[in-house]
């Protein structure tokens, strides 16, 4: 199939799969004889991998990872789960930042006062101006 019927089958833009290709995340195509690339089922497959690992917020380095792993038919999943685990320490970090970043905002808002007034401590906040830092 050509990269576009490969792009609809998985999910991931045709764009993105040459990116994957050219970082080596995935094998490079095979080519017909006018040189367009060609994609066998087992590429979709790949893709589909990737894009679930995507979803997932894996990074392209784990993603290089979980793919060695996947092929890797004598693994331990062991392997996969530390690589899993790493990941959902990176995911409860950035999430607990997140939150932080909400609060602070949410704690700005609520003493703005959000009328004709020029003075807004988000923008004293934001431009440094503000005398201590506020959280909620």
């Amino acid at each position: 199939m050509n990269i576009g019927q490969a792009s609809q089958a998985s999910g991931i833009s045709a764009k993105m799969i040459r990116y994957y290709e050219s970082i080596g995340l995935i094998g490079p195509a095979q080519r017909s004889n006018a040189g367009y690339r060609v994609y066998s089922d087992n590429d979709v497959h790949t893709l589909r991998f990737v894009r679930r690992a995507r979803g997932l917020g894996f990074s392209v380095e784990q993603m290089h990872e979980l793919l060695a792993l996947w092929r890797d038919r004598s693994r331990a999943s062991g392997d996969v789960k530390r690589v899993a685990l790493r990941h959902v320490e990176e995911l409860e970090r950035k999430a607990a930042e997140l939150q932080q970043m909400a609060d602070t905002l949410k704690h700005l808002a609520r003493h703005c006062h959000g009328d004709k007034r020029p003075d807004c401590p988000i923008i004293d906040e934001l431009s440094g101006s503000a005398v201590t830092a506020h959280h909620a």
